[in-house]
C-alpha cells in the first residue's frame, strides 16, 4: 500500500534516520558516565532507540517508502558528533540535551499518528501511540537526573526545555488511552 502525504511520508523518513543518531548519541553518553547503574539505564534507551528505528522502518517498508540516503548520512554524523562529545562537555549537558530531544520526539509519533488518521488509517495507532510514550519516559528519566542541579533554571531559560517548559502535552501520571489521544500534541 503507498501513501499520498508528503509531510507523513517526510517525518518516517527522518524519525528512521534520527533513531540511529539518538542511538548513536546514547552510546556515547552511556560510555561517558562513572555510575554503573546510569550506564545500564542510558543502554536500555539506547537499546529502545533501535527498536523505535526498526518499528518506523517495518512501517515505511509496509508503504513501500525507501529510505533516504540524505537522512541517513546527516542523522549519521550528528549522531557521532553527539556521541563523542558526552566525553568532553561534562555530565550535565548531555542529560540536558538527551531531555529536550526526547521531549519533542514525543510529538513526533502522535503527528504521525494523526496524519495516518486523517488519510483513514488506524492500522499503526497502538506502535506510534507506544513510542511516543516511550519517548516521554525518557524525557521523564532525563529530566529526573537533572532536575535539581543549578544550571536546570540557566538552560531551561535559553533553550526553552526543563522542569517548567516542554515540548508535548503527554502527562504520565494522567495519561489517555490509544483511542483517546488524538488531541496530544495538537497545539505543539
Amino acid at each position: 500500500m503507498k501513501i499520498k502525504h508528503p509531510e507523513l511520508i517526510d517525518l518516517l523518513k527522518k524519525a528512521y534516520s534520527a533513531e540511529r543518531a539518538a542511538s548513536f548519541a546514547y552510546q556515547g553518553h552511556a560510555a561517558s558516565v562513572k555510575d554503573a547503574s546510569e550506564k545500564k539505564e542510558i543502554r536500555q534507551i539506547e537499546i529502545d532507540e533501535w527498536n523505535h528505528r526498526d518499528e518506523v522502518l517495518q512501517i515505511m517498508n509496509e508503504l513501500e517508502i525507501p529510505v533516504s540516503k540524505y537522512y541517513e548520512i546527516k542523522f549519521y554524523i550528528i549522531g557521532k558528533v553527539i556521541s563523542g562529545s558526552c566525553f568532553v562537555i561534562g555530565w550535565f549537558m548531555p542529560f540536558y540535551f538527551a531531555g529536550r530531544l526526547e521531549s519533542g520526539n514525543v510529538c513526533e509519533y502522535f503527528r504521525m499518528k494523526q496524519f495516518f488518521n486523517s488519510l483513514g488509517i488506524s492500522k499503526y495507532d497502538e506502535i506510534l501511540y507506544e513510542m511516543g510514550m516511550k519517548e516521554k519516559e525518557h524525557e521523564i528519566y532525563f529530566l529526573g537526573k537533572i532536575k535539581d542541579n543549578k544550571l536546570l533554571p540557566f538552560f531551561e531559560k535559553v533553550f526553552s526545555w526543563g522542569g517548567n517548559q516542554g515540548f508535548n502535552d503527554i502527562d504520565l501520571e494522567k495519561k489517555y488511552p490509544v483511542e483517546n489521544s488524538g488531541h496530544y500534541c495538537k497545539a505543539k
